[in-house]
């Protein structure tokens, strides 16, 4: 097993927008933990058998736990070789209102988008509609002399020396001006590379906004209508989307007291744009072990280690996933992180177990938790 510690640094550095962690403020009182579905009646669609072994009083002990100290509220999804052990809201969705969160609840994905993003790419490749080592040049206009040599691979896995936008002094100021993706890029085309490409790995948004517009050129379609038509409705993703409409998810909390800032979606895009559910992601999570969207090979090198991370023990970057270790076996994992918001994605494909955490409270640790309750799973009773 890799160290928690270790883990915890790697998978940071792919939180969107927000770091891990909180600042700790006065509290209000808790939201109490609600479930719209027991984990062993779920819908037909999403799991089909009785539980391994019945999780989920440990798991509630440890999210009543967090709910309580006003340290969690979202939506949690643990199943087990095609059965869901867990399927549960905890908190609010809206502390106003008082409504409670459920398995339904839509949450943004921050950059779990990226998986979504990627996926695509392989598709127009499956189509023969690009290449992933096409010059990206081949599908953008006024592409800057210092992008030449950079190939949509090295977008795909963070090796491009793109600087990353979220890191721009005026980032900030600037993140909720609605900002059409081609308008996005021109921010960063004069600027120079933080290394030669190929080089190093460093993670960058901006990669995945270039890709979302290589989506939109070699496909003809909007990115978001091309995600609809060839991912959300063959595997009937029906609550998943690009968001548009801020009042269909969950409100998003900046800590135990204040709502998130404001961000405009335009801005994140095909890097983290996205919103989804718990049970959404699980059918995703599903699919990934078919090959209802992509030929074998190609989902194959979707999960390919192409690009060590530094100082991660040794985790690396595939194409819009982090490969690794972790309780002495092969780990498939993601984080998000995105004004208001926190998402994880962990698959371990040897033993066919999801843990997929959606969050609306911006200050959620999601490697301390994920590894809390995938402890719970691998722990033998």
């Amino acid at each position: 097993m890799n160290k928690p510690l270790q883990l915890l640094v790697v998978l940071c550095l792919i939180l969107f927008f927000n770091g891990c962690g909180g600042s700790v403020e006065e509290a209000t009182p808790p939201a109490p933990p609600t479930a719209t579905l027991s984990p062993t009646v779920v819908p037909s669609s999403v799991a089909t058998s009785k539980p391994v072994r019945d999780i989920l009083p440990a798991v509630d002990a440890v999210l009543n736990k967090l709910v309580a100290q006003q340290q969690f509220s979202g939506s949690l999804l643990i199943a087990q070789a095609g059965t869901i052990l867990v399927d549960k809201g905890y908190g609010f969705a809206d502390r106003a209102k008082q409504l409670p969160n459920t398995p339904q609840t839509k949450f943004r994905l921050g950059s779990l988008t990226k998986q979504f993003t990627a996926l695509a790419i392989l598709q127009l490749q499956a189509q023969g509609k690009l290449n992933v080592q096409d010059p990206i040049c081949k599908y953008l206009t006024d592409c800057p002399p210092t992008w030449q040599a950079l190939t949509i691979h090295h977008l795909l896995t963070h090796t491009s020396g793109i600087p990353d936008l979220t890191h721009f002094p005026d980032y900030e100021r600037t993140k909720n001006v609605p900002s059409a993706p081609a308008q996005t890029i021109a921010r960063f085309t004069d600027k120079p590379l933080d290394f030669q490409p190929g080089a190093k790995w460093d993670y960058s948004n901006s990669n995945y906004i270039v890709l979302g517009v290589i989506i939109e050129r070699a496909s003809g379609q909007a990115y978001e209508q091309f995600l609809q038509e060839d991912i959300f409705i063959p595997l009937q993703m029906t609550n998943s989307g690009y968001e548009h409409d801020k009042t269909l998810l969950a409100t998003g909390y900046a800590n135990r007291t204040a709502e998130a800032d404001p961000i405009d979606m335009s801005i994140p895009f095909a890097a983290g744009g996205l919103y989804s559910t718990v049970e959404d992601l699980y059918r995703w999570d599903q699919a990934l072990y078919t090959e209802k969207l992509l030929p074998a090979s190609l989902r194959n090198q979707m999960f390919t280690p192409f690009a060590a991370i530094p100082d991660s023990g040794g985790m690396s970057y595939g194409y819009g996933w982090i490969i690794g270790q972790q309780f002495n076996q092969p780990v498939l994992s993601h984080n998000g992180g995105i004004e208001g918001f926190v998402s994880s994605i962990n698959r371990f494909p040897s033993k066919k177990v999801t843990i997929i955490m959606l969050a609306n409270q911006q200050d959620v640790n999601p490697n301390a938790l994920i590894t809390s309750l995938a402890s719970i799973v691998f722990t033998e009773k």
